[in-house]
């Protein structure tokens, strides 16, 4: 079984994201947390997007990373998901994770424009997730 935990900057959108795509294409192989450098609020639009493809990430909680650091949590993997400046920021993982991957997404609640603007733009971003975390799902299976 590998772990996985995807961070962004408030756990409001990336990394929930592919928290929820790692934990549906890794078919319990693969067993994914997210977190943010930041507690957020899960982002209204990155909820009506997954629910556009039947993934309810509604009841999601957001967490932080240092939640899971003083937990002790490990993990196999630590994936940013977010520009590279946020990506630095994230804090050193001793001894609890193995390898640390960053992954450059735009951020869904930087958009601006209408809100059938911004659901496009976002599903953009949700589309980009998916498509890695398959190719991550085929190389680590």
């Amino acid at each position: 079984m590998i772990k996985v935990l995807f961070v962004c900057i408030h756990n409001s959108a990336r990394s929930q994201m592919a928290e929820a795509f790692a934990n549906l294409y890794g078919k319990g192989e693969i067993i994914a947390k997210s977190a943010g450098l930041e507690k957020g609020k899960l982002n209204p639009f990155v909820v009506e997007v997954m629910h556009d493809i039947n993934i309810d990430i509604s009841k999601n909680d957001t967490n932080t990373v240092e939640e899971f650091i003083s937990d002790g949590k490990k993990f196999d993997y630590l994936i940013t998901v977010c520009d590279e400046t946020n990506g630095e920021r994230c804090p050193i993982y001793p001894g609890l994770v193995k390898d640390r991957i960053h992954w450059t997404f735009e951020d869904p609640s930087s958009f601006e424009g209408t809100d059938k603007e911004k659901l496009q733009f976002t599903r953009k971003v949700r589309n980009q997730i998916k498509v890695k975390i398959e190719e991550f799902v085929l190389t680590t299976s």
